[in-house]
This record gives C-alpha cells, structure tokens and sequence, in this order.
C-alpha cells in the first residue's frame, strides 16, 4: 500500500513540477500584467503640445530597397508632423539595385522636404552612425526602409519626448500591415501581426512603466540628440546593435527608456517559416552578445529586484526545461503515466494560454482606441489567439536552436537557413544509422 501511494505521489509530484514551470514564469505574470493595463487605461495620459514644435532628424537606412523606399519616404511627408521641421537622411549601406533612383523620384516628388542622401560602409550599424552625425535634429529617429509610418506616428513621439524629460530614448509600435495580410494572408502572418500588436501594446507597455525596456526596436526609435551623442553610437561588432543602445543609454548612462505605445510603424508580414527561422536567430543571437557584455555580474538572487536576471532566466534558461519537459513527457508514458493525464495537463495548460492571450486581447483593443480602423481589424482577428500558443511554441523551439548556434558559429547577419540545417540534421541521422548498421554486421 506504502509502495502505490509513494508512487502515486512521486507522479503527481513530477507532473506539478512540469506544469508548475509555465504557471509561474509566464501564465501568472501575464495575467497581472494585463490587470495593471487595464486599470492604467481608465486614466490615459494627456499630452500637451509645445509652445514651439522642434525640429527633428528622421534617419533611413537604405540597403537595396528599390522595392519599398519610395512608400517609406511617401508615408513621412504625409506625416501630420510639420514637414519644414523635419529631415531626412537616407543612409545607402552599398545598394546594388535602383535604390538611388528611387530616391531621386522621390527628391522630385516631395520637393518640399528636406531629403538627402549620403552613402556609408556596408551594414545598419555603420549607415546609422553616419547618418548621425549629419543630423541636425533636436530628436533622432530611425526607421526601416520597408515599412511606413502612421501619419501620427512622428507626432506622437514628439509630444511623448516634450512632456517627459526624463526619456532620453523611445521605441515605437510595430505592427504588420493590415493591407497585406488582407491580401496575402497566411496562418503564420496573422500570428506574427498578432504577437506584434501583444508584446507593443500589452506586455512592453508595463516594462516601459517601470524602465525596463530590454530593447528598442530597432525598425522605429527615437532619441534625445544630446543622449545618443555622448553614447559609444551603434555597435558595429553586435547584430544586436539596437538592444546595445538601448542597454548603453540605460545602463551606462541611466537614463530612462521609454515605449511610445501609440506611434505606429507598419512593417511588410513575414514571408515564410524560412524567414521567421533567420530572423528569431538573429534576435536571439543579438540578445546573448549584449548580455554577455553588460550582465557579466549577474547573480541569481538578483532574481527579483533585477529585471535582467528574470529576463535572461525566462528567454534563455526556461527554454532548455521546457524542451526537456516536452520529450520527457512522451517518455513518461512508459514509467505508466496514464495518458489522459498527461493529456488532460496539456489542455488545461493550453486553455490557460487561451486565457492570458484573450486577456492580452482586450488589453490590445482599449489601446487602439485612437486608430478606429486598426482597432476594427485587429478586432476581427480574435481568433487567432487560439493558435498563439502554438506559434509561440515554435518561436521557443528556434530561440533555443538560436541559443545553441550563438555557442558553435559565428556570428552573422543571417544565419543557416532552416532547408540547410534540416538537411545536416536528416544527414546526420543517416550516417548513424549506417554506422550502427556497420558495428552490427561485425
């Protein structure tokens, strides 16, 4: 009798641990996340305009984007920003395509703006720093050469800037654009749009309350000029160039960074599960570089009073477990697990993840408020939340394989790509088999 029950329990014990891990990183900090956001939004600040709008430096790193430039450029003319007060530097990083004539349509389309072009040294990086010392600007903003802004995009992290002063540094809202996906949806651009509009108006919104931000994006930020002067500028040795601002304008310089939830940038949805592949690597890849240079003295009792510590945990240690847990669980079913609890646990998990992604949802839509037709689309699109968790699954796995390529390769703009690595890993199980075959035979 003693045997069954000490066994009954190890089980339970074993299965509550594994359920435990989700629960408590990620299901329950999320909830009360979404809580806070949802009282936050019942008193919405207001911002107050300035006696006199200052002028601002808009940077454009530009590399073969022959395709896209012409709607980037287009989309800050019509900015409700005043055009006289803005400039514009496109920054060629060695294009081969007809992005110059692109740019020359254009200077003579939009005669009325103050557009330049300047070519730099192959990379982001090295464009973005060169580009900055041609700003004139009080403000510094980067965006991506193929994505737009909202017409109140430029505004709106003006007036975020000039009624807070303690902000040196502010991030905008990325979300994919609606056009595209109406027209070429898929299952995985429709996840992609959603966990966009879920990290930037939910979850980032209380990392920005509380100054822990743990990077900028690097396709929408701003600066205060006078903060990104005294920096080391970009880092020409990281692809995570935009997360190492973000930590040296925090870290070394502690100054505040900040999310402008309502400045929006609008980039093109992703191509495929090739592309998702490279990008979340990158990210990934970018992410350890930078922690690797500013949390060398981390500790895990930090764990709490340290967002760095909690964010290294969950994005970096929680992956290699949750892996572990997902085998484990098959081979569970051979100590006498009973499979409808195990099934069962992985529904209950599932509908818990429903649950904060619903709740991500409202919290979503009450920030939207401002932008009716945004808010009318992302409403429509609440089902996908029931396959959010799966996606988020999936960027998990590559996370981790982006973790391990960090440790074994060097680092590069774009890493393997997934055909590549699937085909070494189908090569790699062929000539094991081959070779126990082998020992057999002898």
């Amino acid at each position: 009798m003693n045997y069954w029950l000490d066994l009954t329990i190890f089980k339970m014990g074993f299965w509550l641990t594994w359920a435990l891990i989700p629960i408590l990183v990620e299901i329950i900090p999320s909830i009360i996340s979404s809580v806070r956001i949802m009282i936050q939004n019942l008193h919405p600040r207001k911002m107050t305009m300035p006696a006199k709008m200052p002028m601002i430096s808009v940077l454009v790193p530009v590399h073969n984007s022959e395709d896209t430039l012409f709607a980037c450029i287009k989309s800050i003319h019509d900015s409700t920003y005043p055009k006289d007060l803005i400039q514009v530097v496109l920054a060629d990083n060695q294009s081969t395509d007809d992005s110059f004539q692109v740019f020359a349509h254009a200077q003579n389309t939009f005669s009325d703006m103050n557009l330049r072009l300047i070519h730099t040294e192959k990379g982001k990086a090295e464009a973005l720093n060169a580009a900055l010392y041609g700003a004139i600007g009080t403000y510094i903003i980067n965006i991506d050469s193929d994505g737009i802004l909202e017409k109140h995009a430029l505004m709106n992290m003006v007036l975020r800037f000039e009624n807070d002063y303690d902000v040196a540094d502010l991030k905008g809202s990325i979300l994919s654009q609606k056009e595209l996906l109406k027209k070429h949806g898929s299952l995985l651009r429709y996840n992609e749009y959603f966990e966009y509009a879920q990290a930037f108006l939910s979850g980032r919104v209380i990392e920005s309350n509380n100054n822990q931000l743990f990077t900028m994006s690097g396709a929408f930020s701003a600066f205060r000029k006078e903060a990104v002067m005294r920096s080391f500028l970009y880092d020409i040795d990281t692809i995570g160039e935009d997360t190492d601002m973000t930590f040296q304008i925090r870290q070394r310089m502690k100054r505040k960074v900040g999310l402008c939830a309502n400045a929006f940038f609008f980039i093109e949805p992703i191509k495929d599960l090739s592309e998702l592949y490279l990008q979340r690597q990158r990210w990934q890849r970018g992410e350890v570089e930078v922690i690797h240079e500013y949390a060398k003295q981390l500790e895990m009792k930090e764990f709490f009073k340290n967002f760095m510590v909690r964010r290294l945990l969950i994005d970096h240690t929680f992956l290699f477990p949750r892996m572990i847990w997902l085998c484990a669980s098959i081979v569970l079913l051979f100590f006498r697990y009973s499979p409808v609890m195990m099934g069962m646990s992985y529904v209950i998990i599932y509908l818990l993840y429903i649950f904060v992604e619903l709740l991500n949802y409202i919290c979503v839509l009450e920030l939207l408020r401002e932008f009716p037709e945004e808010k009318s689309f992302y409403r429509k699109q609440w089902w996908v939340a029931l396959t959010l968790p799966f996606y988020n699954f999936i960027c998990s796995i590559i996370r981790l394989i982006g973790v391990i390529n960090s440790m074994t390769t060097q680092a590069g703009w774009n890493s393997e790509s997934f055909s590549t690595e699937k085909k070494k890993i189908i090569t790699v199980i062929k000539n094991d088999f081959k070779q126990k075959e082998n020992e057999d035979k002898k």
